[in-house]
């Protein structure tokens, strides 16, 4: 019987290519990188090695505004947004400036140490639906009472969202909700490698 080594050879194609598989095949693992070389902010920039944790929460009158299939889906200049240490900004936005109808109840939820329990929504437009793509603190922590109610929103299901004009880039990972605009410097948890940071 031929070995393994034998086997696997003799149903590779010719130059050894292996065919692609009929399925997603397992990444390979990064080394954590256990201590991140901040960016150098540029003037006008803030470091996100510069935000604090535990993280807070501030209010801002930045103009803040979500578009989607031509759609407003919210507009504010009254947003809430956290800051924590590696990571962009987290923008709250009061349920007064989110276009009505289009906040639905979403199952799950989740807790945060810092903010309390948060519950899910879906934004429907028309018969788009883009599910669990909001969140809320209906009853957050004493230190964080300015987010009550207020949701916030992943960037990446959106066809734009936007910090006083410019459009944002979705924190990388897909797990966190941080809005990466160009006066924010990194690195930023999410990339591969920052689980531990």
């Amino acid at each position: 019987m031929p070995s393994a080594r034998r086997r696997i050879e003799r149903l590779s194609p010719a130059g050894g290519a292996r065919p692609a598989a009929p399925y997603p095949l397992a990444q390979p693992k990064k080394d954590p990188i256990l201590h991140p070389v901040p960016t150098p902010p540029r003037p006008g920039q803030e470091s996100v090695w510069d935000y604090p944790r535990p993280p807070i929460a501030e209010r801002s009158a930045r103009h803040v505004r979500i578009v989607h299939h031509g759609v407003v889906v919210a507009d504010t200049h009254r947003a809430v947004r956290t800051l924590e240490t590696s990571h962009p900004p987290t923008w709250y936005i009061p349920p007064d400036d989110i276009a009505p109808g289009l906040l639905h109840a979403a199952s799950g939820g989740s807790f945060c140490e810092w903010k309390g329990h948060a519950r899910y929504h879906d934004v429907v437009v028309g018969d788009v639906r883009l599910a669990a793509v909001g969140w809320s603190y209906p009853a957050p922590t004493p230190g964080f009472a300015a987010l009550r109610d207020h949701v916030a929103f992943y960037a990446a299901p959106f066809d734009g969202c936007f910090v006083d004009g410019e459009r944002v880039v979705p924190q990388p990972g897909g797990f966190y909700g941080g809005w990466i605009t160009s006066d924010v410097a990194g690195p930023f948890k999410g990339i591969a490698g920052s689980r531990f940071w």
